[in-house]
Parts: C-alpha cells; structure tokens; sequence
C-alpha cells in the first residue's frame, strides 16, 4: 500500500476542499493518505512518503502563502527527490502566475511532477474537485 500525504494552507477554505478531494482520491485509488497542515511538517514527516500532493492559493502578489507554507516548502524540497508530487491551490486575482512559478521552482529542484497542477479561480467548483481527486489517484498508484 502506498504511503501518501496531502500538505496544504488555506485561509478561506477553498485550497481546504481541494485538499479534501485529493485525500478522497488517494483512499478511494487505496492509498494510506495523511492530511497535513505546514506546522504538523518537520524534516522527517514526509521521509516515508511515497507520493505527497501540495496546496497552497495565490497570496499577495501571486506568491505562495509566506509565513507558514513557502518556508515549509523550502525547507523539504530538497527532500522530495523520488517521491510522486502534485500541486494544487486556488487564486482570487491574476492568471495562475503563481503556480507556473512553483512549479519551475519544484523542476530547478529535481522534483517528479507526475500530473497536471490543479488551480481554480475562489471556490473550487465541481470539475475542480474532480481533478484533484483524479490526482490524488493519480498519486495513489
């Protein structure tokens, strides 16, 4: 069975319900799934992690969350080398910049995005939700 994670910050709920549904995938796919907050997050938390999802909206001007998420994030990049990662987030404002940022930051450290990041605009409406848990299965296998 592979051990999964579901790491993510939200502020008004909407990167939460993705989060949900991408937890939803991984169970429903069979995976032993974890939801995590950036404080629950320390060097080893995600050591036995075969695959782990990321959820962070747009903050400020479309950086990733900056006092809790971006300095965890940091912090285990460098650490994620062989493991399955996918991104998701959602943004209020912009084009998604944010996320095409993360996402070449996560290439320039070496790490394996195995699926397509998931971003929506505010709520997440039902083709949203249906994507991330399409990556949590996705994570899953």
């Amino acid at each position: 069975m592979k051990k999964t994670a579901v790491v993510y910050w939200s502020s008004t709920g909407n990167t939460e319900a993705m989060a949900q549904a991408v937890l939803e995938g991984m169970k429903e796919a069979g995976a032993e799934a974890v939801l995590l907050t950036p404080d629950a997050v320390d060097a080893g938390a995600l050591a036995g992690m075969d695959a782990i999802a990321f959820g962070c909206p747009a903050m400020g001007s479309e950086v990733l969350e900056e006092c809790e998420f971006e300095p965890m994030f940091s912090g285990c990049k460098n650490r994620l080398g062989g493991k399955s990662v996918g991104l998701f987030g959602s943004y209020g404002w912009g084009d998604g910049q944010w996320m095409r940022d993360w996402e070449k930051d996560c290439d320039d450290a070496g790490i394996n995005l195995v699926c397509e990041s998931v971003i929506c605009c505010e709520t997440p409406d039902d083709a949203a939700l249906e994507a991330c848990r399409a990556m949590g299965k996705v994570l899953a296998e």
